[in-house]
């Protein structure tokens, strides 16, 4: 079978659409199933396909059982001018994040700058949406989230961190923003998850088993084992920073302390969050963008590549004027999810 006979296209909007369905046959209020649809959408259509439409049956068995409630309603908290703290209550993080946007507005009106603390909530997508906006908006993001202790601290042999992301995003002047979106692990769980789909073998270093051997076999991983962090015990400071600052400070579980108890099957880790954003003109007496980007063209001159975020703008626009490559039987899947009906707990 060819790529052209084994995949179907669909345009962004249609994707959404469908995606939301699937949310809402499985428990969640409208404005949660637009927020999350057009969230895994848009990581599908910039080819971020771990966590794309592939994370579907894990949001579906964590509502299922329980675990996350989508019909949560975020409580928000102004608790300085420059502070913000939000529970989500059980619920997901960027609906929490979408009930906060016009504190953070005033917030960044009167003081610059404005730190975002989310805790009791779910995030189980890719950090880049939540911080891409506010880049495009002339605005400096920062975001840290733990998660599900699936990594193992530097020389560990048992996993205490989550994957642990740290994600930032900066305007650049007559550009697309740069956006930097990176686990502190040596890859995200979900890239662990597709090579186990195939049976691919993980890079050499990647993570240990349940005994805490070495191992390249993504079954072990997932199997009682865990992933390392990248860059040694650099990477683990990293992740341990990224580990107090959402899970601790913002009043959040630490990764190591989720128990999924009777909620067999779910997937959604139950964690924190911190956003940081800045104008970055009130720190300076020169246009942050202009800079910006005279640094970026120094990196590319100097050989770099390609700037962060560019291979997703490039998916894109692709995925514009030809639509979202989906397999068929994935497709056949989501409508399967967006039709059954759930047997949520009580």
């Amino acid at each position: 079978m060819t790529d052209q006979q084994r995949l179907v296209r669909k345009d962004f909007d249609e994707l959404t659409a469908l995606l939301k369905d699937v949310f809402i046959s499985n428990g969640t209020s409208a404005l949660v199933a637009d927020i999350l649809s057009t969230n895994c959408a848009g990581c599908e259509r910039d080819g971020a396909l771990s966590h794309g439409i592939f994370r579907m049956p894990g949001y579906v068995a964590s509502l299922k059982t329980g675990w996350v409630d989508g019909q949560a309603e975020p409580g928000v908290e102004a608790v300085s001018p420059s502070f913000i703290r939000i529970d989500a209550r059980n619920g997901f993080a960027q609906p929490a994040l979408a009930a906060a946007a016009g504190a953070i507005d005033e917030a960044i009106e009167r003081t610059g700058v404005v730190v975002v603390a989310i805790r009791n909530s779910h995030h189980f997508s890719a950090l880049w949406p939540d911080v891409e906006p506010f880049a495009r908006r002339g605005l400096v993001a920062i975001s840290f989230v733990n998660g599900l202790a699936n990594v193992v601290p530097h020389g560990g042999h048992t996993a205490v961190f989550g994957t642990n992301p740290i994600a930032f995003a900066m305007p650049i002047a007559e550009g697309d923003p740069i956006v930097v979106d990176q686990a502190t692990s040596v890859m995200a769980n979900g890239e662990v998850r597709l090579h186990a789909l195939v049976n691919r073998p993980l890079p050499p270093d990647a993570g240990v088993d349940s005994s805490g051997a070495a191992t390249t076999d993504p079954h072990a991983v997932l199997d009682g084992g865990a992933l390392n962090t990248f860059g040694g015990y650099k990477g683990s400071s990293i992740a341990l920073m990224v580990e107090l600052l959402a899970g601790a400070l913002t009043g959040g579980q630490l990764s190591f302390e989720n128990d999924f108890g009777h909620c067999v099957g779910a997937q959604t880790p139950k964690a924190g969050q911190l956003l940081i954003i800045i104008d970055p003109d009130r720190g300076s007496s020169t246009c942050f963008s202009q800079r910006a980007a005279m640094l970026c063209k120094q990196l590319i001159d100097a050989g770099q590549e390609r700037l962060p975020g560019e291979r997703r703008y490039k998916n894109r626009k692709a995925a514009q004027t030809l639509g979202i490559p989906l397999e068929h039987e994935a497709l056949a899947n989501l409508r399967h999810l967006a039709t059954r009906s759930p047997t949520l707990a009580p």
